[in-house]
């Protein structure tokens, strides 16, 4: 009992005997949320200090408390420092290794719940998450842009149904994926800033008698705005109970999983041998025990199916906050896993794209072979004929005659005999022809967002130089 009760220094008192072994089992976080050692170090210096400002903590025990909360973060960067599953969770067990360092740390606890304690360590996780994502978002788009710089004049179909459609550069192409992804890089921006106000000082639900200073606090572990200022969440209720963080935190991981699904199912289809438009590197594909032909695209695929478990995990966190009444429910430790699992593979995934880019190539023969198509200009010859101040419905209605007549005829569009051609619609000259040349058709692209190649090699040079 004694054992016990020194063990379970938070709640032991209270009870006649120790949760059974299953119940220890059934109840710990330890060995996930033993990720927000450093967060919660950090959130125990702030309360030392803070104790010693407002005269709970002598300056002396506050010295030897910051002085032992040193000596177990050397030994959490050292892999040496021992966790307790009876102790619960992360914060019981760097209180308990603190106390047993220095005896004044069992006031450490004053004025605060293990309630705003975690809900102060996972906003610093979150602050510290975000801008570790954005960072990878960044290696991401400068691999892209890098990419797309290379292959500025390779030329390919752009699809829609996957049906070809209309020619784009590889870097439009790319460049549309540069645009999500900085898009991306804004909602992790944001779920920073969100998380940027310190719960620390609600207590459990109700805050404290006890003469704490809260905007000391927030300021000792960054809680601050541009000019400096301390934030405070504004109700103590909502401080202790809030997974708005998680969500929005989960949602901008699915988001970015979706995009990272569907760049990835670009290069699985131009790596295929029916478009052979890409050449991954060998270092992100892998072969087949059987076939020994195979070279599998898996780096891509398994991104395309991580995606979903992004998907999962917002989905996880939705279900579980949904029927909560305030405040804090033991159903919210659950919490932490999908937030943890969307950063880490996440941040994997990112890595990933970010290298195969920087190792791939594209197959500039079989991209010239593919947009020769003459199919893919078909909308250029119904401007033609709007430029010879035809309706655009009936030029667009003409055209479709014409790749009729092509497709009974057996030949290519461009190779329409011109009496053929203009037996469909008059307005239809001798230079209708001059309609398929493809770099004439890129270089009449060049407004605000289209692929010509000015406007593209702006974009690039846009977002080379952009502020990060």
């Amino acid at each position: 009992m004694e054992a016990f009760k020194q063990e379970q220094a938070t709640w032991g008192g209270r009870f006649s005997s120790g949760p059974s072994e299953l119940m220890l089992q059934f109840g710990e976080s330890i060995s996930f949320d033993s990720k927000l050692a450093v967060f919660d170090i950090a959130c125990n210096r702030a309360q030392a200090k803070m104790l010693a400002h407002t005269g709970i903590l002598t300056a002396e025990e506050c010295t030897a408390i910051l002085a032992g909360l040193d000596g177990i973060e050397e030994e959490l960067r050292a892999g040496t420092l021992k966790f307790s599953l009876s102790l619960e969770d992360i914060h019981m067990n760097i209180e308990q290794a603190l106390t047993k360092r220095v005896p004044a740390a069992a006031k450490i606890h004053t004025g605060r719940s293990r309630n705003d304690q975690v809900a102060t360590d996972m906003r610093l996780f979150f602050k510290h998450a975000a801008v570790s994502v954005a960072k990878s978002l960044d290696a991401v788009a400068d691999a892209l842009l890098d990419f797309a710089e290379k292959n500025q004049k390779v030329y390919i179909p752009g699809y829609t149904h996957l049906q070809r459609a209309q020619p784009v550069s590889v870097a439009h192409h790319l460049l549309a994926y540069v645009e999500m992804f900085m898009r991306d890089r804004g909602r992790f921006e944001t779920v920073a800033d969100h998380a940027n106000w310190s719960p620390l000082g609600s207590g459990a639900i109700a805050g404290t008698t006890l003469p704490i200073d809260r905007d000391f606090a927030a300021r000792a572990m960054g809680f601050v705005d541009a000019g400096g200022n301390a934030r405070l969440t504004r109700n103590s209720m909502d401080a202790v109970s809030d997974r708005d963080t998680y969500l929005e935190f989960a949602a901008a991981s699915a988001i970015c999983g979706l995009h990272l699904s569907r760049l990835a199912e670009d290069f699985i289809l131009w790596n295929t041998s029916e478009f052979g438009f890409i050449v991954l590197p060998d270092a992100f594909t892998t072969g087949s025990s059987l076939m020994p032909q195979k070279k599998n695209p898996d780096s891509m695929e398994l991104i395309r199916g991580k995606s979903a478990r992004l998907q999962g995990n917002l989905l996880a966190l939705l279900t579980m906050v949904k029927g909560l009444p305030l405040t804090y429910n033991r159903d919210l430790q659950e919490d932490k896993p999908p937030v943890f699992d969307s950063f880490e593979q996440l941040s994997l995934c990112l890595e990933v794209v970010a290298q195969v880019l920087a190792g791939s190539q594209m197959r500039e023969d079989r991209c010239a072979a593919a947009v020769a198509d003459p199919l893919l200009l078909a909308t250029d010859v119904a401007d033609y004929l709007v430029r010879a101040g035809v309706p655009f419905r009936e030029a667009h209605h003409a055209v479709g005659h014409l790749v009729a007549k092509a497709e009974a005829l057996g030949v290519p569009l461009d190779k329409l005999p011109l009496e053929e051609a203009q037996a469909i619609h008059p307005k239809l000259a001798a230079d209708w022809v001059k309609t398929f040349d493809l770099e004439t058709a890129m270089r009449s692209r060049e407004k605000p967002g289209m692929p010509g190649p000015e406007q593209v090699a702006s974009q690039i040079a846009f977002w080379k130089n952009r502020k990060r």
